[in-house]
């Protein structure tokens, strides 16, 4: 039962890894500095969050996922009646938290929740973590005054950056300290300049492709590499066997990528909001190779570290075993470029966004506090 002192904090957010560790992070920053809060997930029945939320301890609710038509068709025509439902059931999911503040990080099942708390006057939170900002969070940053974003560049109302809010496992990492202990962990060499790959939990097949061509060139350069492929995209040789060479190691996943972190020299990744900002938050040199679909984020996230030396870029249609060639076998041989281009990300990088982010919400649910005590409402009892 909510006492008088305590907190309601709903947090909505989902559909991919990219909202949902965030949002995590900042959960539990709350709970660090409000014990006595009572948290609450809000997600859709099908996205990651259904799996990955609860796995870490925090309850979930779910209201139906509402995707916006991109183009005029039938769908375009049910749009008003599903989000109008959807609506309806995030007031009932914060009516039942009593929520006193409302945090959004993106994803299709915030702006049902935004609209809801809009109506109620429950203040709202909004996080948004790529440079171009998707269209739940625009909503949301219309409807509050408290928006953060994790990226500078980012243009959306209102905007204070605060960076992304990350696990401590990562935003506390001294990569020279751990990094002995997680090449042993990972099974790698300790003196050996070491390129580690990830494609993000999914893969990238074009990356996974353009790294098994360039194996033996590696192996001849004396680099080791991990090769984290992606569930379920294994890589193979021309006849079939699952690829193999002198310095080559290949997983699907690696559990906790704070390990991955730590043992590399160079990091080559596509330019997710999560991954930019952590790689910055450690100070890892890294090449980019930019999902090439979407409304084109990817390479607007790169673009601070890239600008500042700290990381290269390359369009995903040019990353093939030449270019790894002619780029990334001579910068891991340039231990003087490497330092400087991890001093450059490390000025960039910021790891204290999860505190920042709970200090928002807390401002935010006293400043909703207010409004209420003066307006004699409470949260079981939304203004009309």
């Amino acid at each position: 039962m909510k006492t008088e002192s305590s907190l309601s904090v709903v947090l909505a957010g989902g559909g991919t890894a990219g909202h949902i560790s965030p949002l995590l992070a900042i959960a539990n920053a709350v709970q660090e500095v409000r014990p006595d809060a009572r948290l609450l997930a809000v997600g859709t029945p099908g996205g990651m969050e259904a799996r990955l939320v609860p796995a870490a301890g925090l309850e979930l609710a779910t209201v139906s996922r509402v995707p916006f038509p991109r183009k005029p068709s039938l769908e375009l025509l049910r749009l008003p009646g599903k989000l109008a439902g959807a609506v309806r059931q995030a007031g009932t999911i914060l009516d039942g938290a009593r929520a006193d503040v409302l945090v959004g990080v993106g994803g299709y099942v915030c702006t049902p929740l935004y609209l809801a708390a809009w109506r109620r006057r429950i203040p709202i939170v909004v996080h948004e973590a790529n440079t171009r900002a998707g269209l739940a969070n625009r909503v949301g940053a219309r409807l509050s005054r408290h928006v953060a974003v994790a990226f500078a560049a980012t243009r959306i109302r209102g905007a204070r950056h605060v960076g992304m809010p990350m696990r401590r496992e990562i935003s506390n990492l001294d990569r020279a300290a751990a990094r002995s202990a997680a090449r042993t962990a990972l099974g790698l060499a300790q003196d050996t300049p070491t390129l580690i790959v990830t494609g993000g939990s999914s893969g990238a097949q074009s990356i996974n492709r353009a790294v098994a061509a360039s194996v033996a060139a590696l192996a001849e350069a004396g680099i080791q590499t991990l090769h984290i492929t992606g569930r379920g995209k294994t890589v193979h040789d021309a006849n079939g066997v699952l690829l193999a060479a002198p310095g080559y190691r290949q997983v699907e996943y690696v559990d906790g990528m704070e390990l991955a972190y730590a043992a590399a020299d160079l990091l080559l990744a596509r330019s997710g909001a999560a991954t930019v900002c952590e790689v910055a938050a450690v100070g890892l040199p890294a090449v980019f190779v930019p999902l090439p679909i979407g409304n084109g984020e990817q390479a607007l996230n790169a673009d601070g570290l890239v600008n500042a030396g700290a990381a290269l870029v390359v369009d995903d249609a040019g990353f093939d075993a030449g270019w790894v060639s002619a780029n990334i076998i001579p910068l891991l041989g340039d231990s003087a470029r490497l330092d400087r281009m991890a001093a450059a990300a490390e000025q960039l990088g910021i790891r204290d966004a999860d505190r920042r982010m709970a200090a928002l919400v807390l401002e935010a649910a006293a400043s909703g506090a207010g409004h209420r005590t003066r307006s004699g409402l409470s949260n079981s009892e939304p203004e009309q």
